[in-house]
């Protein structure tokens, strides 16, 4: 997650960055990163930092009458966000109160290939960690694994240093693992330019043949193969598929029908149609080189059907390379039920809740937020909460909660570079900032609008 760490030169740091290069594009997915990048330019440009899981500032002032009006004032910014060039967004707030507030916008282009709804599949990235963390965790409970064994004692031989590598590292990115989405074969598979199926085996191989970041314990990176790790020892703790563990752990006793895991070339239920997988989208080869820094590699684009506005579709390119680190599917109103059946202690003991939540530190230039076993804690003007995001190719996902798991908060955007630029980028921040404060029953804060700058 930090540029500290021993890595290629041209892999950005593993989270949170905002660096130059061909691997920007694994940066951004599974992570969250954009919005975190805009913290960082809040902060250089001298911006007042407003409420904003990301740590940003909103860009708008919000009025009393705006205050007043919830509903109102995310249905709002949420057409501002497609005025600004995003394909559709999805939010969903829920105050407590037992009425959710629910809100989809879309561009018009993409009415002809799907009518967005509040109840449209959407796949997960990183939110997936939150899952799979509580399945190992479940499994600590059970006594079939423990959080102190090393790695070696799961997965003998397969991760150089293993020996010193314990589970709670993988959970928690303190293992100095590099991440194998920066690997270049891995890349190619991400944006859909290699149809190559990766296997769990394959994604920690591909992390381990490059130099560790750290030695184990000493720091933290973020890094999507300590969670391939992670969903081997569970398969190997139980002798069952990781997706049937997310299955019969979660989704079943939860009674969620559109929770689920995609593993390898992708799983049947995949391309299921109740409800319908919203469809993702990435600016086009011409337009992407414009949302990239230099050092990119030419050609450098997501593959996928031609869509109108200079897009490509992203829905069904190669999912093999995310898996346990970000294969999981569901819809606001399930991971909304996930988040909050697990922050209220109905999935994991207290013991093991409070392991989760025992956090540390991210990087410096984030102060705001802090990672625990597989759940982050961001403090917000509006209060602390909890959770996690993820980007995948074509998808954007913002999931949090309360401390209790009573209130709960999702926002979605069908793209990650297509809010990439100035203008959508402040559009999708004063959305998630609204959202934050209106599930936490609080005001947004007024913040002086800065000169729009970009498309």
């Amino acid at each position: 997650m930090t540029g500290r760490t021993k890595q290629s030169p041209r892999k950005p740091s593993p989270r949170h960055r905002c660096q130059a290069g061909m691997s920007l594009l694994v940066a951004v997915a599974l992570t969250g990163a954009l919005t975190a990048c805009d913290a960082a330019e809040a902060e250089e440009s001298g911006r007042d930092s407003a409420v904003s899981t990301s740590a940003t500032s909103s860009g708008a002032a919000v009025s009393s009458d705006a205050a007043a009006s919830p509903r109102a004032r995310l249905a709002e910014l949420a057409q501002q966000v497609v005025d600004a060039g995003a394909p559709g967004t999805i939010v969903r707030v829920d105050d407590g109160s037992g009425k959710p507030v629910e809100i989809t916008r879309q561009a018009p282009w993409t009415k002809a290939d799907h009518a967005l709804t509040a109840s449209d599949k959407f796949r997960m990235g990183s939110n997936t960690k939150t899952m799979v963390a509580t399945v190992v965790l479940q499994l600590v409970a059970d006594n079939k694994l423990k959080l102190s064994d090393p790695v070696d004692a799961w997965l003998p031989g397969m991760i150089p240093g293993g020996s010193e590598i314990t589970v709670r590292m993988l959970l928690n990115h303190t293992s100095g693992l590099f991440n194998y989405l920066f690997d270049p074969d891995v890349f190619q598979a991400f944006i859909g330019q290699d149809t190559k199926v990766w296997t769990p085996e394959e994604q920690v191989a591909a992390g381990v043949r490059h130099e560790a970041m750290f030695a184990p314990g000493t720091d933290y990176a973020y890094s999507n193969t300590n969670y391939a790790a992670l969903g081997l020892i569970a398969e190997k703790a139980t002798g069952q598929p990781l997706e049937d563990l997310v299955q019969r752990q979660i989704a079943g006793p939860l009674q969620l029908k559109n929770t689920y895991l995609v593993t390898g070339a992708g799983n049947a239920a995949d391309k299921s149609t109740n409800p319908a997988l919203a469809p993702g989208y990435e600016p086009d080869a011409a337009r992407l080189v414009g949302l990239l820094p230099p050092g990119v590699p030419a050609g450098t684009a997501f593959s996928g059907p031609a869509k109108p506005e200079g897009h490509v579709e992203t829905t069904w390119i190669n999912p093999s390379t995310t898996g346990a680190a970000g294969g999981a599917v569901s819809t606001a109103r399930e991971w909304a039920t996930v988040t909050g059946a697990l922050m209220s202690g109905k999935l994991l003991p207290p013991a093991l809740m409070k392991e989760m939540r025992t956090t540390r530190a991210e990087e410096a230039e984030f102060p705001n937020r802090r990672y625990g076993l597989g759940l982050e804690e961001v403090a917000t003007p509006c209060g602390t909460v909890w959770g996690h995001n993820g980007e995948v190719p074509g998808y954007s996902s913002e999931n949090y909660t309360d401390a209790a798991g009573r209130r709960t908060v999702s926002v979605y955007t069908t793209t990650i570079f297509g809010i990439a630029s100035p203008k959508p980028r402040a559009a999708q921040q004063a959305l998630m900032n609204a959202a934050v404060c209106a599930m936490l029953g609080k005001p947004v804060p007024a913040t002086p609008a800065p000169a729009p700058t970009g498309s």
